[in-house]
């Protein structure tokens, strides 16, 4: 079954590098499609920069909604 994610981030976030990494794990075998949002860009920008300004990297499982924030690990993905 393929899992979806949104992965919230914006450019220059070291800690949305970090994250970026370890999405990128041989954990990932192609089960997770990912779906890079950049916060500060877009239609959206003021509402999601209000919503995760603080709080980047998050991902978002877009099957239950779910929203894991950083410092995330591979077995909490």
């Amino acid at each position: 079954m393929m899992i979806q994610i949104e992965f919230f981030t914006t450019l220059g976030c070291h800690l949305c590098e970090d994250a970026e990494l370890l999405l990128q794990t041989p954990l990932n075998d192609g089960r997770i499609q990912i779906h890079s949002v950049d916060i500060a860009e877009g239609d959206n920008s003021d509402r999601l920069m209000e919503i995760y300004g603080l709080r980047i990297p998050v991902i978002k499982r877009l099957d239950t909604m779910d929203e894991l924030g950083w410092p995330f690990d591979c077995e909490q993905l």
